[in-house]
């Protein structure tokens, strides 16, 4: 809970909040603002690394930097002073104001609080705003949602992230939160590290993405039964297909690659099997079945591996498919992937081809019932109509936590998504 302090001096402190709704640390990776700097309310003034995303914050108030507290790649715990700022005196006597997490605590002049203003809340005589976390802010943006129309369920009357949902369509519950990391262990990226030549060892310090990665691949390696089952498959009417699809009018500007067609074809087979799309309740010792698809697409960062994913993909078109796919790996790349684009996955397919390799044995993220690996497609001599042609053909590995996922059940699912990418007109016949 980020709160602020008051001097005579009119100092306010600006303390790290929780980011990533839960952890306890994050690492400052960047200052916008030096001493001296002027900075107004909403003004982003660093970059913070958390275990699940990069994430820029935003500072609640007016006035003149003062000091920074820690420099760049000091890992801070939550609750820390990361920031002192110094009212101007040429600020009108506006109150400032930490929307989402707390209240001042010197005496504040308060204007007659509305119905819909939570209980607790400071506000500007200006405005009122909502409390809410920058997550659950960026979400709100991200869905066109008026934070003002939402009614707050959380503690203190701060509005969730299930809030937001509710008010975009609020017959349908929104998913549940994943684990607090959501990782696979496949080509990570290694970070950048200055060797010594002359050194024969070097260590590099376990934390941000790579720590939660490690840490979630232990829980589930030995939470969850795994299987895997492979099968190899001619995909080259597939391939024939994505060169088609990128002389399509609809899916002009869009990239089209084999990725796409296979997180279509996955898609389709869940809709066939939809038990595989689920759960497993440890606590209530029940199995949740899924009636969404969040589908999750691992992708290497020079942090680490971090796995977002697209919500509600089951309802996508095939070029709004194509859209968010490429929006979510440009996203991740940059650094800027949100922790609530990594939250929720139901299934997740990760493409160890890109780095040439065949197949693999991926671990299950937490929380989820099945991860897909797909290997390099490569020209080989395959049987095709009774005569041995050169063929474009794959690895498909798939593992599934096998108390909820039994291999029949596992079986039908790849052997969907093979058949799908072998005939892909199965996608119009079967979607």
């Amino acid at each position: 809970m980020t709160t602020m302090t008051e001097t005579a001096s009119a100092l306010r402190e600006f303390r790290m909040p929780d980011v990533g709704e839960g952890l306890n640390e994050a690492e400052i990776l960047k200052w916008y603002v030096q001493p001296g700097d002027t900075v107004t309310d909403g003004q982003v003034v660093c970059e913070v690394e958390t275990a699940k995303a990069a994430v820029e914050l935003p500072i609640p108030y007016d006035g003149v930097v003062r000091e920074l507290c820690f420099p760049e790649g000091t890992t801070v715990d939550v609750g820390q002073v990361i920031i002192s700022v110094a009212e101007g005196s040429d600020s009108g006597g506006r109150t400032a104001v930490l929307v989402g997490y707390g209240v001042a605590q010197s005496p504040v002049k308060r204007r007659p609080r509305r119905t819909t203003t939570p209980v607790g809340i400071v506000v500007p005589a200006s405005r009122v705003r909502p409390l809410a976390k920058p997550p659950v802010r960026k979400l709100a943006k991200d869905l066109d949602v008026d934070l003002a129309t939402v009614t707050p369920t959380g503690p203190d009357g701060i509005i969730t992230r299930e809030d937001v949902h509710a008010a975009v369509a609020p017959p349908t519950p929104p998913p549940p939160p994943a684990p607090e990391a959501v990782r696979t262990p496949v080509a990570a990226a290694v970070p950048v590290v200055a060797y010594d030549d002359g050194a024969r060892e070097t260590r590099v310090p376990v934390r941000g993405v790579r720590k939660a990665t490690a840490q979630a691949m232990v829980g589930s390696a030995f939470t969850a039964p795994h299987v895997t089952e492979f099968v190899t498959v001619d995909v080259t009417r597939t391939m024939k297909l994505v060169e088609e699809l990128k002389q399509d009018q609809e899916m002009t500007g869009l990239r089209v690659n084999p990725l796409l067609l296979i997180a279509r074809a996955l898609l389709v087979a869940i809709k066939r099997n939809p038990e595989v799309n689920a759960s497993w309740d440890e606590a209530a010792q029940e199995i949740v079945l899924k009636h969404y698809v969040n589908l999750g697409i691992a992708a290497a960062t020079p942090r680490g591996l971090i796995v977002p994913n697209i919500k509600d993909a089951h309802s996508a078109t095939l070029p709004q498919l194509a859209q968010a796919l490429s929006e979510l790996v440009v996203t991740a790349r940059e650094g800027r992937t949100s922790p609530a684009t990594m939250q929720g996955g139901t299934v997740t397919i990760t493409n160890v081809g890109v780095f040439g390799v065949d197949t693999g044995t991926p671990i299950l993220n937490p929380g989820e019932s099945a991860i897909l690996a797909v290997g390099a497609i490569r020209l080989q001599p395959w049987v095709h109509k009774g005569k041995v042609k050169p063929r474009q053909v794959t690895t498909l590995a798939l593992s599934f936590d096998h108390r909820l996922v039994d291999g029949a059940l596992g079986s039908k699912v790849l052997a969907d998504v093979a058949a799908i990418l072998e005939r892909p007109k199965r996608l119009i016949t079967w979607g």
